[in-house]
């Protein structure tokens, strides 16, 4: 028992130290941007449940690999919000409260929205790019996935969970998310799997760009600190 609390502690120390300060001072305005999207997609629910809004939500919300590349970049913000008509909305609702928030913690609310939507629009696109290779190529997907309604928060939920596990040393949680959406691709073949690596790759490049692009200065400053030391050191 001893053991699996060190390794939770390992693993979430620092993620949970860093979350529940802002949450026991502030609670519910330390997440003002998680719980207005929480509002949002409850509403959305309602909405496109309702025989005169639904032909609205997927106008303005709705994403599909037939749609023109214009429109769908349009709608793809949006259509994080809208949940699956095939799945349960708390399942939406609780991924968005709980990855969200402590994402909006943690990265703080423009990082969040942007590897959230970054993630989302990695999944849109690839589905264009199967689509075009078609089914019988390793990345290609079948016409009729085309037409598929592609919506919700789930790649972005999956790109925060790798971001977050990256940055704060939770390799372990990272890569047991990364293993689930391979096993759901192997078992089910479906366009959402596959979005869902598409978001894990794209996500994991925005962070590699990202810590490099922290790193490059960090080494310009030792050399030009080193370079002075040595200026210094030398006899007048």
């Amino acid at each position: 028992m001893n053991r699996i609390a060190r390794w939770a502690r390992a693993e979430w120390g620092l993620l949970y130290v860093t979350v529940r300060e802002p949450l026991l001072k502030r609670r519910r305005r330390a997440v003002p941007m998680t719980l207005g999207a929480v509002c949002l997609t409850a509403v959305i629910q309602v909405v496109q449940n309702q025989s005169w809004g639904y032909g609205f939500v997927q106008e303005v919300g709705a994403v599909r690999a037939e749609d023109p590349l214009g429109p769908a970049l349009l709608r793809t913000p949006l259509s994080l919000f809208v949940p699956a008509l095939d799945l349960p909305v708390w399942g939406a609702l609780a991924q968005i409260l709980i990855v969200f928030g402590i994402a909006e913690i943690c990265l703080g609310r423009w990082r969040t929205l942007l590897v959230a939507y970054t993630a989302t629009l990695a999944g849109t696109l690839y589905a264009r790019l199967g689509i075009a290779l078609g089914p019988g190529r390793p990345l290609g997907l079948p016409v009729s996935d085309a037409q598929v309604v592609d919506t919700g928060p789930s790649a972005a939920v999956v790109g925060l969970g790798i971001c977050l596990g990256w940055r704060y040393g939770a390799y372990a949680t990272a890569g047991a998310v990364a293993l689930a959406m391979a096993v759901e691709v192997l078992l089910k073949e479906n366009l959402a799997g596959k979005e869902h690596l598409a978001a894990i790759a794209a996500t994991v490049a925005l962070c590699g760009a990202t810590a490099l692009r922290h790193r490059l200065p960090d080494r310009g400053a030792a050399k030009r600190f080193g370079t002075r030391a040595d200026l210094s050191s030398d006899p007048p």
